[in-house]
């Protein structure tokens, strides 16, 4: 097959999502959502979506426009967008979502709280009930976040969202099943020493379905079986804010105390409703590739040898009980470098300083995954 794009890892890249991500077949409708400043990979989505047989449909988005939309938005306003976002989603059987826009970071947060409520409903649907995928696509705002020139930030995105995600799928298999059969978690670092029951609950493989990129398998904490304290060692953003020196204490699930740079903001988010104070998603990241934080949650919580805890709600597939308007992620990496830690399932080891120690799960450490 010829193709003529310049940059054949774009393509690579676009052939990934269509039938790896997506698995779109002929006839199917699928909605390409992306900035402006993704038109190369929107142009070979469409491409690549007519040589399957498929229908493209298109929404180009621009950081002005969507600027000022937001400053003006009201309940009423956007009621009308939730009702046309939820018909569009319920006529399509696929999407694909590309994040680039430089964000709006001048805009009110409760301008971006109220647009993220109001359309949650149409959210919600299209994850539970449509296929779908969320990758990020090279900005200078994301390159200046992961601490990295333009150039460097573009070809580290693009191998990592173009990697082996077969073989990473393979590999997370018996930690997947290990999880669904535990029922007793414990994790130890420093200023950490959190325990919690998984028992019951299923564990979910995340190798490129849903994400580019992607590395993680998560699963959900009993509602009121957290109990200790955990310190997250990687900044995490939410809100337009970015928060430091993260450490929440639990309490039968519940969190009781909460430290961190920026403790009235973060009190705020957990005090949002019944929910934000309980354990949503309790995961483990295994991409070889990321090995530090990149500013961004979907780099972030795949790095290899940490795990993370989500604030708020629960997702379906792994659903505690627990539900939230937020789900806040939160990384804690064990390797030497940040600290060390371990994992213990049911009392066994399973991963010391960052590294599996279990023979079946050998196959996640980096030197097995490159």
């Amino acid at each position: 097959m010829t193709y003529k794009n310049k940059d054949l890892r774009i393509t690579q890249l676009a052939v990934k999502l269509i039938h790896h991500s997506i698995r779109l077949k002929p006839k199917e409708r699928i909605l390409i959502r992306g900035h402006i400043q993704t038109k190369p990979l929107m142009k070979e989505l469409i491409d690549e979506v007519y040589r399957v047989g498929a229908f493209p449909y298109v929404e180009l988005e621009e950081t002005e426009i969507s600027r000022h939309l937001l400053r003006g938005n009201v309940k009423e306003q956007l009621a009308t967008s939730a009702q046309w976002a939820l018909k569009k989603y319920t006529d399509i059987d696929a999407l694909i979502i590309i994040a680039g826009d430089e964000s709006a970071t001048d805009v009110p947060v409760e301008m971006h709280r109220l647009q993220g409520e109001m359309m949650h409903p149409a959210t919600l649907f299209y994850v539970n009930n449509r296929r779908w995928v969320l990758l990020n696509y090279p900005t200078s705002t994301s390159a200046q976040k992961a601490g990295m020139s333009f150039g460097k930030y573009e070809d580290f995105l693009l191998n990592v969202c173009t990697m082996d995600y077969g073989k990473m799928e393979a590999a997370s298999e018996p930690l997947k099943h290990l999880m669904e059969r535990t029922d007793k978690v414990k994790i130890i670092s420093p200023g950490t020493d959190l325990s919690f029951s998984i028992k019951g609950m299923p564990a979910i493989s995340c190798a490129g379905k849903n994400n580019l990129p992607d590395g993680e398998v998560f699963t959900a904490p009993l509602r009121k079986s957290v109990n200790g304290t955990i310190s997250f060692n990687v900044p995490t953003a939410y809100e337009g804010t970015s928060f430091s020196n993260i450490q929440l204490t639990l309490e039968k699930g519940e969190v009781i105390n909460a430290v961190s740079d920026h403790m009235n903001k973060m009190n705020e988010i957990l005090n949002i409703d019944e929910g934000s104070r309980f354990v949503g998603e309790f995961g483990i990241g295994i991409n070889s590739c990321i090995v530090k934080p990149m500013g961004d949650i979907l780099f972030d919580e795949k790095i290899s040898g940490s795990l993370h805890l989500a604030m708020g709600a629960a997702y379906d597939e792994a659903d505690n009980g627990n539900h939230s308007s937020i789900h806040w992620d939160m990384v804690l990496i064990q390797r030497p470098e940040y600290g060390g830690g371990d994992i213990y399932f049911d009392d066994v080891l399973i991963r010391r300083d960052g590294l599996f120690v279990l023979p079946e799960l050998h196959d996640l450490n980096p030197d097995s995954m490159e």
